[in-house]
């Protein structure tokens, strides 16, 4: 399969669009097969799909067919776009659109009755209603003030106060079953959502100390290496937004939720401290700073020196230890039992970490560069060596 892969990578090398339909093709796929393994933001995101579509459906069914409305609208509209990522931004935005509704009827209706023209109306609603859609307080629901008033006038309805009330009475029960929906049906709450961002940026930052301490032990590395060190470092940063997000909506998702609800939801029913965060994004700094370092020493037109021989196959077999343990970390938040032993790993990094400080006064006397940059990047090491290792430990320094 790698190899159909491959080729298929290297036959849509060039063709900007292919690749982008075969890319996206490939992501969706991947999407389909994640939310058929089990639970996980994939499948969140079916769930919520199928609610919109429910509570849209039963909007149709309480307006259209048991209060027999033949222009049963407004309703599943309301009810389809209420269902939310959290019950609290539903409620909010329930509000919020409700209010802008009841603007673009009531501002349609006023200039269906000042020109008597349904064209005349919508010349004379739509750019003061655009204009209302952009204020702050309608969020980003502003919008439906406008359509609203499209859909009262394009109807062919007369537009009077009985119609205004029947089609704010639609919208009014359209959020209710759109909010209920939400609210009683596996509530969504964005626990697990915050516990796999951790897990990707430990696994992430894993990967990149093992291919510092891959190219560092071959003696391959460059200003090209270094580049590409740097790229994942930005991404780590990225990845750090993304769990500065998914904290955000873990915290609103606990907002108008009640316990018995959350126990319908089925994952993890506590959030990792956001003592977590501050000290993944301190571990995202600290590798920025040394891939930093490792691409100013690779630069030929730059003073500083980057360290050879032995001591630079010390440092890279500590942080190669030290990323075992960003995996072990991952591990840890994706449920998994750890495989080696922590006691162990604690005393081979001590003793690289006492053997890099001999190494350390060796180079001393050979030349300040080399030493500099070799005691910037064991500083580096030690400072995430103290992050993903919090253990209390004594120093080995004489």
């Amino acid at each position: 399969m790698s190899a159909v892969t491959h080729t298929l990578r290297e036959a849509l090398r060039g063709r900007r669009p292919a690749a982008a339909v075969w890319w996206e093709a490939c992501a969706v796929g991947r999407a389909v097969r994640a939310a058929w393994r089990g639970p996980g933001r994939e499948r969140d995101l079916v769930v919520q799909s199928l609610k919109a579509a429910g509570a849209a459906l039963i909007a149709w069914t309480v307006a259209g067919v048991w209060l027999g409305d033949p222009m049963a609208l407004m309703a599943p509209w309301v009810a389809l776009v209420l269902v939310q990522a959290t019950v609290y931004s539903s409620v909010r935005q329930a509000g919020q659109q409700f209010a802008a509704i009841c603007a673009g009827a009531l501002l349609a209706s006023a200039a269906q009755a000042i020109t008597d023209d349904n064209t005349g109306a919508l010349v004379l609603s739509l750019p003061v209603l655009m204009l209302v859609a952009n204020w702050s307080r309608f969020g980003g629901q502003g919008i439906y003030a406008a359509t609203t008033a499209v859909f009262v006038l394009a109807s062919g309805t007369t537009v009077s106060a009985a119609a205004v009330g029947h089609r704010v009475g639609q919208a009014a029960l359209g959020a209710v079953i759109g909010v209920a929906v939400n609210a009683l049906v596996l509530p969504p709450i964005h626990l697990r959502d915050v516990r796999e961002n951790l897990a990707a940026l430990a696994e992430e930052a894993g990967d990149l100390l093992h291919s510092v301490a891959a190219d560092l032990r071959e003696t391959q590395w460059d200003a090209q290496s270094a580049a590409g060190w740097t790229s994942d470092a930005a991404r780590l940063e990225r990845r750090l937004g993304a769990l500065d997000s998914a904290r955000s909506w873990s915290r609103e998702s606990l907002r108008l939720t009640s316990g018995p609800l959350r126990r319908l939801h089925r994952g993890p029913t506590v959030v990792p401290p956001e003592d977590e965060d501050r000290r993944w994004s301190r571990v995202t700094g600290n590798l920025g700073a040394l891939t930093r370092t490792l691409a100013v020493a690779a630069d030929e037109h730059r003073t500083p020196a980057p360290p050879e021989g032995p001591v630079l196959d010390l440092y890279a077999r500590l942080l190669r230890l030290i990323g075992d343990a960003c995996h072990a970390e991952a591990g840890r938040w994706a449920g998994e039992q750890p495989e080696a032993d922590p006691a162990a790993t604690e005393e081979t990094m001590e003793e690289l970490h006492l053997r890099l400080q001999e190494g350390l006064r060796e180079h001393a006397g050979r030349g300040a560069a080399r030493t500099a940059v070799l005691g910037t990047l064991l500083l580096q090491a030690e400072n995430l060596w103290a992050e993903i290792v919090p253990e209390p430990r004594q120093s080995t320094e004489q």
